[in-house]
């Protein structure tokens, strides 16, 4: 499905820095989502490359890819969890506990983001959220990562 305007607006980030721009599925019963990611080579930190198509050819960098996770992360609050920024929610990445970078990102064919929590867990009045992440582009894996998340709500009044 297109992006809905309502979640641009509710994101921290701006347009550009979504990254995502589809969701493709999302199974609140499995605790999972799945969006797509362009690769274009206007993508931040790509576009600055200095390449070289032996030595360095032109790829979406690792960085946006961990960036992409916490996008990712906050599409599932958003859809899974029905958290929203607008009513006081944040949330923040607290661990990598994994991330393997297993082919580069090419800059051309978008890359498919595959997210699901593993565990949701209440703590006071916070939720921590530990996923599991398989970015692919063209069938095959680039990336696989665990990681977790805290999702706080900030009090109207305290902003």
């Amino acid at each position: 499905m297109a992006l809905d305007p309502a979640f641009v607006a509710d994101c921290p980030y701006g347009p550009e820095a979504l990254l995502i721009d589809e969701i493709l599925a999302v199974d609140r019963a499995a605790s999972s989502i799945v969006a797509r990611m362009v690769a274009s080579e206007d993508l931040p930190l790509t576009r600055d490359q200095r390449a070289d198509p032996v030595r360095h050819p032109r790829h979406v960098a690792g960085g946006l890819l961990i960036h992409a996770t916490g996008m990712l992360g906050f599409a599932h609050a958003y859809y899974v969890l029905d958290l929203r920024h607008a009513d006081g929610w944040i949330g923040y990445g607290t661990h990598i506990h994994e991330a393997k970078f297993k082919k580069l990102g090419r800059v051309g064919e978008p890359i498919e983001l595959a997210g699901t929590a593993t565990s949701v867990r209440k703590i006071g009045g916070a939720l921590v959220v530990r996923y599991k992440f398989r970015f692919t582009q063209a069938g095959e894996a680039i990336y696989e990562g665990e990681q977790s998340a805290i999702f706080t709500r900030v009090a109207a009044d305290a902003a």
